[in-house]
This record gives structure tokens, C-alpha cells and sequence, in this order.
């Protein structure tokens, strides 16, 4: 009856980065942070998590003289955030 959650994206933090990827495809490191209200730190883990996962790729570069990391979503990121709300859905409608 119930799907099971992907454990990766049942983070909030990680849902949240996911679910901005999703709307803009590629975002740089500080777009995230302050749309996440996240701490450095905690947002360079959790984006690494879903590095790792394949969920997103991570492009470290330089703009004008500065360092820069651009984060941009996958198609199993993805498919991975489509299956994660279809699961939410059998959990708001339990009956059917």
C-alpha cells in the first residue's frame, strides 16, 4: 500500500536543493545557501550526498578570480525526485 521514501531525498536540506534543481536545472553553491538558509558547511555535505548518489553533478571552476561551484540536477536526480513524490502520494491517499 505504501511506497517506500527514498531515504536520500527524506532529508529536508537535501529535498530542498533537489526540489530548487528541478526548477532551474543548474544553480551556483550560493544561490542554494541562501535559498536553504544553510550553513556552508552542512550545505557542501548534503550536496555531496547527492553528488555521490548521482542525483546531481558538481562543477567546481573560477569566475573572476573567485571560486565558484555550479550545481546542476540528473536525470536520475530526477527520476529520483519523480518517484519520491509519487511515493509521497500513495502516503496522502492511503485508500486508493
Amino acid at each position: 500500500m505504501f511506497k517506500d521514501l527514498d531515504p536520500l531525498l527524506h532529508s529536508q536540506l537535501r529535498l530542498a536543493v533537489i526540489s530548487l534543481l528541478i526548477n532551474v536545472k543548474e544553480a551556483e553553491f550560493t544561490f542554494l545557501k541562501e535559498k536553504t538558509n544553510a550553513t556552508a558547511g552542512n550545505l557542501s555535505v548534503q550536496i555531496n550526498k547527492l553528488k555521490d548518489a548521482g542525483y546531481i553533478d558538481v562543477t567546481k571552476q573560477f569566475k573572476d578570480n573567485y571560486p565558484q561551484t555550479v550545481c546542476k540536477i540528473t536525470a536520475k536526480g530526477v527520476d529520483s525526485f519523480e518517484g519520491y513524490v509519487n511515493a509521497l502520494k500513495s502516503y496522502m491517499n492511503p485508500v486508493g
